[in-house]
């Protein structure tokens, strides 16, 4: 028969348990407190983008949504993990709008206004994740990352299908508005 566990014993084997639960406490308050420009950070990248990318000049056909969106990622109810599949989405719309083949018509200011934003904002929610940038273990499937980069490799393959036109980049410039409308109800998730 055992010995009767000391509450040394016990205290020791509670430790880790309590460290965990302390660690998700301390990034779930991080993402409560995050500063007021994240509430207000879609719309003005929305209005950021329209001076950056106002319409092709010659008109283009929007007949069918060439790349849709996995709303499933939308559709969760942990800070951590609305904060990390927001992070990865600024990180994505950060590499495409980083392209060398963005439209000429496009304002090249205020495109650099809004890479910044979409940089300080990813840095910012950064302080939601755990240390090493992650969600916790068992907080979220790893495949949100997957299908975020699968939805912006449809993206990349649809620009590369039409040579980086005008009227594709307005396909993507209509698509970046919509992840701004996104990311705005990921935020409300953080921030609840």
């Amino acid at each position: 028969m055992p010995a009767p566990a000391t509450p040394h014993t016990r205290l020791r084997h509670a430790a880790p348990t309590l460290l965990l639960l302390l660690t998700a406490l301390a990034t779930t308050l991080a993402c409560r407190h995050l500063p007021p420009c994240h509430t207000t950070f879609p719309w003005d990248s929305l209005i950021i983008l329209r001076d950056m990318a106002p319409r092709p000049p010659q008109p283009c056909q929007h007949q069918q949504e060439p790349f849709p969106f996995p709303d499933t990622l939308l559709h969760n109810s942990h800070p951590q993990q609305a904060a990390a599949t927001a992070r990865h989405i600024l990180d994505n719309l950060f590499a495409t709008l980083s392209s060398q083949s963005t439209p000429h018509h496009w304002d090249d200011q205020a495109r650099h206004r809004l890479l910044n934003n979409l940089h300080r904002h990813s840095h910012q929610l950064q302080q939601c994740l755990t240390p090493n940038g992650t969600l916790s273990q068992g907080q979220g499937p790893r495949n949100r990352t997957l299908t975020i980069n699968k939805y912006f490799r449809r993206i990349h393959n649809f620009l590369h299908t039409h040579n980086h036109s005008a009227c594709a980049w307005d396909h993507v410039r209509l698509e970046v508005r919509a992840s701004f409308q996104r990311l705005h109800n990921l935020t409300r998730t953080m921030c609840s």
